[in-house]
């Protein structure tokens, strides 16, 4: 009889929570964030360039996956050479404190206008920084928006 092997998926950033930047960048990292990333990973963190409207952190470790993927695809179209310099080259490793906090560079603060308020959104494998007032006009739900939500759910073979 074989044994059967159970791998251990990491765990997933969730939730939405809201923080304040201090004077000199420093953001809180949710403790429950911290905790998946301690209990899977390491204090170690990617902060990616702005992603459209927002900037993305990962485990340094996930990263280098995602990493490792993009630089083996030996791709010599221009805009895909263009988009690896974007998000390889305009990357930041940073570490969260003994406080439980990342420094964000004041480089991509002023890109993205995060001055105080923030709104820091789990995404599975990563987690996301929003300015709060971009964060709230993004996020706005119609009515239409939630037709389209379960088309999409359904064409996924989840609802």
């Amino acid at each position: 009889m074989s044994e059967t092997v159970i791998v251990s998926q990491p765990s997933r950033f969730r939730g939405r929570s809201e923080h304040t930047l201090d004077g000199k960048g420093r953001l809180n990292v949710p403790s429950r964030f911290r905790e998946v990333l301690l209990r899977d990973y390491d204090d170690r963190l990617l902060i990616t360039p702005p992603w459209r409207t927002c900037l993305r952190i990962y485990p340094l470790q996930e990263w280098e996956k995602m990493e490792a993927t993009l630089l083996s695809k030996e791709k010599k179209d221009p805009q895909f050479q263009r988009m690896i310099r974007y998000l390889i080259g305009g990357s930041e490793e940073c570490q969260i404190d003994r406080n439980g906090r990342i420094i964000l560079p004041m480089h991509l603060r002023n890109q993205l206008d995060l001055k105080k308020d923030v709104v820091m959104m789990g995404m599975g494998p990563f987690f996301e920084i929003w300015n709060k007032d971009t964060w709230q006009a993004e996020s706005s739900i119609t009515p239409q928006d939630f037709n389209e939500f379960d088309s999409t759910l359904h064409e996924l073979g989840l609802f």
